[in-house]
Parts: structure tokens; C-alpha cells; sequence
């Protein structure tokens, strides 16, 4: 086992679940706490360290064997400015990753896990969806392979950037002044998790938001527009299986009766909601539809509902879970 593998497994992961265990009996002292939704993001973990164990490769293997025989050069980290290379291209490289991870839906199957929580806290960081490498989300790293770096290093810098990315599913942490529109920060990334029209497909950065402020992709926190967690369409199940298996359940449903290649292309590769005919229930249709209406938002005022009455049964379901979920 590499020394990375091993922080990780044996220092990383444990430090991480006593983290969000610890946040988890300080917020439930203030407020019901969903302890349910915390079991289920721990499992998630778990799955996906023993995947990645029992399924070492991707199905982004070939293009990734591939980018390495036909580097264009060696990079060495040994200066300064190899290292800045690395962190901006892997910044890069991430940011049109997690974009494509909202806006294609291929993708969007597995990433969807990663907002299925309806609050966001230190536990729902490491809720990320246990298919990753079934989706191949690797190939959007290979272009720094290609120019000369090494492989595991490319990945293992990802890896880092992915725990930077845990403090920031606090929500209780405030805005950070000026390093707001610089950094990745929490109220950065409460926007990016919240089910709000007006707040779907933002900061996608990872480290930092430079890439989404160059890509018009930047949205800040709103006061007068709190962010309301999970799905535009809430999940409410705590079932393991529904959660990671749902989203690829529907894309088969949808696959299954297409009648033409646009139809199959378009499942695959259109952003979540896209139907063939008719208007569908993108990002781009749902505030194109929120503008017509010269209204704030109606599939807010839906959400609201929906979170008021999880937030009403919480202090019941923290103490008598109900078995229909």
C-alpha cells in the first residue's frame, strides 16, 4: 500500500467521520439533527472505499493508458513552478469536470448522490456516490497526463482537493469577506448545493471560483434568498439502495423507450430533465419558465413546502424513526 493510500484509509477517513460525528452532537444540541441522513452518508463512504478497492480500474482506463504513452513530455514537481501548473491545471480540469457532473446527465447519475441530502453539513461531504468510475469521470483529467504529468499524481492531487472541499459543507461557518470570489468557500458552496432556481448549476470550483467567475458560473449567497438543500425534486428515502441506485434506475426507464437516436443521445448526454419532445425540466427551462412568469421562483415556493414538513417531523423522526422510509 503507496503511503498515500494509507493516510488516507487510516488517517483521512477516520478524521473525517469524527469530524462530522463531533458536528453532529454539537448542531443536534441547538436543533434536530438527521442522524438517519448521516448513517447513510458514513455508508456511502464505506462502499465506496471497498469499490475502489475491489474495482481498482475505470472504465476511463484505455484513454487514461492511452493520455500516459503519448505524453508529450515529462514534468518534473521538483520547482516551484511544476507544482503551480499541477494545482491550476488540476483546478481546470475539475471545474469542467463537476460542470459536466450537473449538465450531463451520464454523469449526473452518480454526482446526483452527492446532493441527495436536504441539509447541508460535514457529514454530506463525504456523501459523494460509490459509481464513479463506472461513469469514467477520470477521462477529465487525462489532458495532464497527456502534457507530462504523472498519473498518480495527478489523482493524488485530486484526492486533496476533494478534502479541502469537506470544511466547506459546513454550513454554519459565515461569509469570509474578501476571499469570497477568490476561494471555495462555505457560503460559495451552500449556493452550490442549494435546490433554488436561481442558484442551480454554480460554483463549480473546486479550491478555488476563478474558473466559474471566467465562465460566468459564479453566483454569491443571496440574504434576501436562503438556500434550500438537496434535489430540486427532495429525496426523502434514508434507502441506501434507492439512493445510489435511483438515478441510474430512471435513466434505464428512459433509455428503454426511445425510439430514435436523438432520444438516445439525448438521455445520455442532455443536461438532467431533458425530454425529447416537449418542454422539459433543465436548469435553463426552469428559469426560463421562473422569468416568463415575472415571479421569484414557483418550484421554490413547491420546495418550501416540502422542507417545512421534513422540518416539522424531525424532532419526531429523531427519536422514532419511520420504517417507510
Amino acid at each position: 500500500m503507496k503511503s498515500l493510500d494509507y493516510y488516507l484509509l487510516f488517517v483521512a477517513v477516520p478524521v473525517v467521520l469524527v469530524l462530522a460525528l463531533i458536528e453532529g452532537i454539537v448542531l443536534s444540541r441547538r436543533h434536530a439533527y438527521d442522524w438517519r441522513a448521516f448513517a447513510v452518508s458514513a455508508l456511502d463512504l464505506v462502499s465506496r472505499i471497498a469499490v475502489n478497492i475491489l474495482l481498482p480500474l475505470s472504465i476511463a482506463a484505455p484513454l487514461v493508458s492511452w493520455a500516459y504513452m503519448n505524453r508529450l513530455t515529462t514534468i518534473q514537481l521538483n520547482t516551484g513552478v511544476g507544482l503551480l501548473l499541477l494545482f491550476l491545471g488540476q483546478e481546470f480540469c475539475y471545474y469542467w469536470y463537476h460542470r459536466a457532473a450537473h449538465r450531463v446527465r451520464w454523469f449526473w447519475v452518480t454526482h446526483s448522490v452527492h446532493h441527495t441530502p436536504n441539509e447541508l453539513n460535514l457529514s454530506a461531504a463525504v456523501r459523494i456516490g460509490i459509481f464513479s468510475k463506472l461513469s469514467g469521470t477520470a477521462l477529465f483529467f487525462t489532458p495532464l497526463i497527456w502534457l507530462g504529468f504523472d498519473v498518480r499524481t495527478v489523482f493524488s492531487v485530486l484526492t486533496l482537493n476533494l478534502l479541502y472541499q469537506f470544511w466547506i459543507h459546513a454550513s454554519w461557518i459565515p461569509r469570509l469577506g474578501w476571499l469570497e470570489g477568490i476561494i471555495n468557500t462555505p457560503s460559495a458552496h451552500r449556493v452550490h448545493h442549494a435546490a433554488n432556481t436561481a442558484y442551480l448549476d454554480a460554483n463549480f470550483g473546486g479550491v478555488l471560483v476563478i474558473f466559474d467567475r471566467l465562465f460566468g458560473t459564479y453566483v454569491a449567497e443571496r440574504e434576501d434568498l436562503p438556500c434550500r438543500y438537496g434535489l430540486v425534486h427532495p429525496v426523502t428515502s434514508y434507502n441506501p439502495f434507492k439512493i445510489q441506485f435511483g438515478p441510474w434506475w430512471d435513466l434505464v426507464r428512459d433509455l428503454a423507450k426511445v425510439r430514435s437516436l436523438r432520444a438516445l443521445f439525448g438521455y445520455l448526454l442532455m443536461p438532467p430533465g431533458w425530454v425529447p419532445d416537449g418542454a422539459g425540466n433543465t436548469t435553463a427551462e426552469l428559469k426560463a419558465r421562473e422569468q416568463g412568469a415575472g415571479q421569484d421562483q414557483p418550484q421554490d415556493q413547491q420546495l418550501n413546502k416540502v422542507h417545512s414538513q421534513q422540518q416539522k417531523q424531525k424532532p419526531v423522526q429523531a427519536l422514532f424513526p419511520s420504517p417507510h422510509n
